[in-house]
């Protein structure tokens, strides 16, 4: 059997239940014209304890179809955004 893949990306979704979307960006230079041209791909991922945000930085891994579009799960968040709270005052 062949190796899961891993990829490493930003998280661009948060608002489904136990589903975020990971945004995976990846740099190539171009065969004909020798310019560096950055694609990117989107991928769903499960994340059973709702753990990841938007703006976090994750490392998903390949597993079986967990739904139509979902075929990645979490494996670790790497590093948390920076949250900012803004605080109501009563006045």
């Amino acid at each position: 059997m062949g190796k899961r893949k891993e990829f490493i990306g930003i998280v661009t979704s948060d608002k489904m239940q136990k589903t975020r979307v990971v945004k995976v960006t990846n740099i190539a230079k171009h065969p004909k014209y020798d310019k560096v041209v950055k694609h990117y791909n989107k991928y769903k991922f499960h994340d059973e304890q709702n753990v990841s945000a938007v703006g976090d930085n994750v490392r998903v891994e390949e597993t079986r179809p967990l739904s139509k579009d979902k075929r990645f799960a979490l494996v670790e968040v790497i590093k948390k955004a920076p949250t900012t709270h803004v605080l109501k005052e009563d006045v």
